[in-house]
């Protein structure tokens, strides 16, 4: 599913994401449910970024104001039982033309796909933050995928999410 926003974006940096793990539910601008094994997950864009929330995990990744977390490149930890994967990096790009480019591909890949929630903010259509659902439940796993797209830096922090679910 594809949105155009109709608010700003606030984190308009990479570096000014944060991390949090367990936070309720914030203003969302868009949702998407989506039920994978019967594990419901929300995929919500946030003017601040994004949450998700599957199983027992609420994942958070914005700019939080007061919350000095910052994105980890990597961490693991348990959440009830269910083993939490997470990492996260940027992608800088020194030509517009190439940014532009990944951006224009990602959205295309993920244009017609039913679990995944694109949101296209004012200003640029390449101001971009994208949630895509990724692994298998029938295996034990479930996992996203996401995209924040920076077009004034040229930046795009990718972050991959991996749960292993308890059975």
């Amino acid at each position: 599913m594809h949105t155009a926003l109709d608010t700003p974006y606030l984190d308009t940096r990479a570096d000014a994401l944060s991390f949090a793990l367990g936070l309720a539910p914030l203003d969302a601008l868009a949702v998407l449910p989506v039920e994978r094994a019967g594990i419901r997950v929300e995929m919500r864009l946030l003017g601040a970024s994004h949450q998700v929330f599957a199983g027992p995990v609420s994942e958070t990744v914005a700019c939080l104001p007061g919350r000095p977390v910052p994105l980890p490149g990597g961490m693991r930890t348990e959440v009830d039982g269910w083993t939490y994967d997470f990492g996260a990096s940027v992608q800088s790009y020194d030509s517009g033309l190439t940014f532009t480019a990944t951006v224009r591909e990602l959205c295309a890949r993920l244009a017609d796909r039913d679990d995944a929630l694109t949101g296209t903010f004012p200003g640029s259509p390449y101001a971009v933050t994208a949630l895509a659902l990724d692994g298998d439940p029938g295996t034990g796993t479930l996992g996203w995928r996401t995209w924040h797209a920076y077009p004034q830096t040229r930046q795009i922090v990718v972050t991959r999410t991996l749960l292993e679910v308890a059975l």
